[in-house]
């Protein structure tokens, strides 16, 4: 892992498996969304962001705002802004609607505000996004590749073109969000990808990297005869 270029953000809303995935060097940054924070039991938005901020105060860590309409997707994006140097705010390319949110992700990048635009799925998208970033304020393009893994799609050539139109920024920086497997580390490293979101799941198997296959096939075979010896499986003969 150590030649790879791309950097792993870890993608979860669990406080105390953030904590302590500060600690891995693999971990150059923190991700969430409210999906995440419900499912991990979270009822204060703002209490859990400023617990998180103070367990990481030194690493990028991106906040979505959660309304629908743009005057409120504005004010969510300062308050969060407020929160910490290392914070970005996420905005997603949409409303629920459809409307584009282009013209707030220009006006809060040419603020200088650090941005994270999520929930983006085509080429199209990302070239408007890259046109309304400055060319001075930080910003991530999170694309969901695995998502468009998930239709058939191979998304590999398209975040590679994706990485060509955003070299027009330097600033900005490319994500790949959603992965599916490791391998997705590999394949964002390969096109040039800034960043890797990574659940804890998928982080597990960093471990099996460089893994010998003769031995993981014998492994396996061992747990299969394992598992069905615990169950107690019998096939009498007949």
């Amino acid at each position: 892992m150590d030649q790879l270029k791309v950097k792993i953000f870890a993608d979860g809303a669990d406080i105390e498996s953030m904590k302590a995935l500060k600690q891995n060097p693999m971990v150059k940054g923190f991700t969430t969304n409210p999906t995440l924070m419900r499912k991990a039991g979270i009822t204060d938005y703002v209490a859990f962001a400023k617990e998180v901020l103070v367990a990481i105060p030194d690493a990028p860590v991106s906040f979505e705002v959660f309304a629908d309409d743009f005057p409120s997707m504005e004010a969510q994006a300062m308050e969060i802004d407020s929160w910490g140097d290392n914070v970005y705010v996420k905005i997603p390319i949409t409303n629920t609607k459809g409307e584009s949110a282009v013209p707030l992700i220009k006006k809060l990048s040419d603020q200088g505000i650090k941005l994270n635009v999520t929930a983006i799925f085509t080429v199209k998208q990302v070239q408007e996004v890259t046109d309304a970033l400055h060319v001075d304020s930080a910003a991530v393009v999170s694309v969901f590749a695995g998502r468009i893994a998930d239709t058939g799609i191979d998304p590999v050539p398209m975040m590679k073109e994706s990485a060509d139109i955003m070299k027009s920024k330097p600033k900005a920086e490319l994500l790949w969000a959603s992965p599916r497997e490791l391998l997705n580390i590999y394949h964002a490293d390969s096109i040039g990808c800034h960043i890797i979101t990574v659940t804890p799941e998928v982080l597990g198997k960093l471990k099996l990297v460089g893994k010998d296959l003769d031995e993981y096939s014998l492994e396996t075979v061992a747990m299969f005869f394992k598992d069905a010896t615990a169950a107690g499986y019998d096939i009498p003969s007949s």
